[in-house]
């Protein structure tokens, strides 16, 4: 599960590079990598 993790972080950071514009881009991306690594680290869906 923690892979299938990463790729949906990968996969919206990429979203939000592709899509939003300056600094709400870096915002955006920052978001998106500490939600992941909270996820992670709260031990996933189980």
């Amino acid at each position: 599960m923690e892979i299938a993790t990463i790729v949906i972080a990968l996969v919206l950071a990429f979203i939000a590079w592709k899509v939003l514009m300056g600094i709400v881009k870096f915002g955006a991306i920052v978001l998106i990598l500490a939600a992941a690594a909270w996820f992670l680290t709260s031990g996933g869906m189980g």
